[in-house]
C-alpha cells in the first residue's frame, strides 16, 4: 500500500503486485554491523513503478517516505533515495521467493544505504511532507545511513 501525505491510498493484492513490471537487480548490500555481501541478486517492483501506478489512483508522493512493516518496524527515507531506480519492493532473492527470515514475502530494497533502511516485511510506504524518525533512528542511528560515509550513529558526519 502507498499512502500519500493527504491520506489518499493505493493498494494492490498480491496478484496485482505480481502483475506490475518486475526488474532484476544486482547490488551490493551493507549492514551497519560492518558486513557486506557483494553482487546479491533480487527481483521486485521499483518504487518508481509503484508511484506511477499510485498516481493513476490519485496518490501523490511527498519529500519523505516512512516505510512501515509488520510488527511495527519503521524506517525513514528521503523521496530522492527511493526514486530514480534506487529502490524496489523485492519479492525474490537469488531467483527464489524471498524467505520469511529475510523479509518475505516482500521487503523494501534500498541497496545504496545501510540495510536497516531496507525494511523487512514491508506493508506500506507512507509519503510525508516532513521527515519522521523511524525505529532505529529514534534510538540514535544515523538519520541517513550512507555506508560509504560510515553513517552508523546520529553523531557521525
Amino acid at each position: 500500500m502507498l499512502r500519500g501525505a493527504d491520506g489518499a491510498v493505493a493498494r494492490w493484492t498480491w496478484d496485482e503486485l505480481a502483475a506490475l513490471p518486475h526488474e532484476s537487480v544486482t547490488a551490493d548490500i551493507h549492514c551497519v554491523t560492518k558486513w557486506s555481501k557483494l553482487d546479491t541478486m533480487w527481483e521486485g517492483v521499483s518504487v518508481d513503478a509503484l508511484l506511477a501506478a499510485a498516481a493513476a489512483r490519485g496518490v501523490k508522493s511527498a519529500p519523505y517516505v516512512l516505510a512501515k512493516s509488520d510488527g511495527g518496524y519503521t524506517t525513514n527515507l528521503p523521496l530522492a533515495d527511493v526514486t530514480g531506480g534506487k529502490a524496489w519492493v523485492a519479492v525474490k532473492f537469488g531467483g527464489a521467493p524471498l524467505a520469511p527470515e529475510h523479509g518475505g514475502p516482500a521487503r523494501l530494497l534500498v541497496p545504496h544505504l545501510y540495510f536497516w533502511k531496507s525494511a523487512k516485511w514491508v506493508r506500506q510506504l507512507h509519503f510525508m511532507e516532513h521527515d519522521e524518525a523511524g525505529f532505529w533512528e529514534s534510538f540514535g542511528y544515523h538519520n541517513y545511513g550512507d555506508p560509504w560515509r560510515e553513517q552508523r550513529y546520529s553523531g557521525d558526519p
